[in-house]
């Protein structure tokens, strides 16, 4: 029977519960956030962007000419370009390799989640087969979405080019700032579209891939008569994972946070009394000093690193559970796994079974 996208929360937890404290096992902590953090179950990427303007010295003209005139080597900028494209390549393959890793982990989640047991061996030889279907799939939406997202720039700069607005773009205003509204509105759809679709793509494709060992766009052509057929259902499930993630984020925050704050605090005040400690034994920076205080500076970052993940395990373990008692009621054979039916009772010898 089909419950709720409410009702799943209260299953969802009680899973959670189960599998991390009943009972409570580091080593099972640990091998959750390591395959959660792989298989993105909360990345978030960040960037920060800063602007800077090389210097320049008043008076002086800029040189015509480039490059040889601004005296710089041709042959440095020739290397400074080679060492640029191979940063980019090597930068596209690592996140090659990234993407297959974190699409074979996903199946390995998913079958830790049902199984209460997580096992990265015997899941990754398992499902390497689905993860580079899933993989390949991720690998074409992408490119689509890139490719959307190229369209969606291109035709509106075309549009105001072939226009002349951005030649003159004083006396365009108005179209351009209406303009930019729209493809800002189109661009919001476009996102939480693509957002929206790579979601139920990893809550409920990816279980028809593990269980039937079923393609990607097999697994979207049996669910998306289920979205029709319940689109209050799925819309409801949608709305209340982005309020979970958004509780999620906040309680996750906070807690490293205060995490941050118990670490740093003690790591200060030992640094400052090290380093009263050293100038008073006559020890000066030196390349050995310098090596010792960035060995224990990386040490110190991978217990908050590790102290992090653990702290992420029950939301790693939750939004999967929570996607998967949602979607049992409507997929069978994920119901069959989840609850499987209590074994025969077993007779005694020379008992016949009751008849009815």
């Amino acid at each position: 029977m089909p419950i709720t996208a409410v009702d799943s929360i209260t299953l969802a937890i009680e899973h959670t519960k189960q599998q991390l404290f009943k009972p409570f096992r580091i080593g099972q902590w640990t091998k959750l956030a390591f395959v959660g953090l792989l298989a993105g179950e909360l990345g978030a990427n960040g960037c920060n962007h800063s602007n800077f303007q090389l210097p320049s010295h008043p008076g002086t003209a800029p040189h015509p000419g480039f490059p040889g005139s601004l005296g710089i080597d041709p042959a440095l900028l020739a290397a400074l370009a080679a060492l640029i494209t191979a940063a980019i390549i090597a930068a596209l393959a690592i996140g090659m390799i990234l993407m297959y890793v974190g699409s074979v982990m996903r199946f390995v989640l998913f079958d830790s989640i049902l199984a209460r047991e997580c096992h990265i061996r015997w899941g990754w030889s398992r499902r390497l087969g689905a993860g580079w279907r899933y993989f390949v799939w991720k690998l074409l939406y992408f490119l689509l979405a890139l490719a959307g997202i190229a369209v969606l720039v291109g035709i509106p700069l075309a549009i105001a080019f072939a226009k002349g607005w951005l030649r003159e773009p004083k006396e365009h205003l108005p179209p351009l700032v209406s303009g930019g509204i729209i493809l800002f509105l189109v661009f919001l759809i476009f996102f939480v579209a693509t957002a929206v679709i790579l979601v139920l793509t990893k809550d409920f494709v990816v279980p028809q891939m593990a269980l039937e060992n079923v393609s990607a766009m097999e697994g979207w052509r049996r669910l998306w008569p289920m979205i029709t057929a319940e689109k209050g259902a799925y819309a409801a499930y949608i709305g209340m994972k982005i309020v979970l993630a958004f509780v999620a984020a906040i309680v996750i925050g906070i807690a490293t946070l205060i995490l941050g704050l118990i670490l740093v605090i003690p790591t200060i005040g030992l640094g400052l009394l090290a380093v009263l400690t050293g100038k008073t034994a006559g020890l000066t920076w030196n390349a050995h000093t310098i090596a010792l205080a960035v060995v224990i500076g990386c040490i110190l970052l991978a217990i908050f690193l590790y102290l992090v993940s653990l702290i992420s395990v029950p939301a790693i373990v939750f939004f999967p559970a929570y996607s998967i008692h949602f979607f049992a009621g409507r997929y069978p054979r994920l119901s069959a796994v989840l609850y499987p039916a209590p074994p025969a009772p077993k007779l005694p010898p020379g008992a016949a079974p009751a008849s009815l």
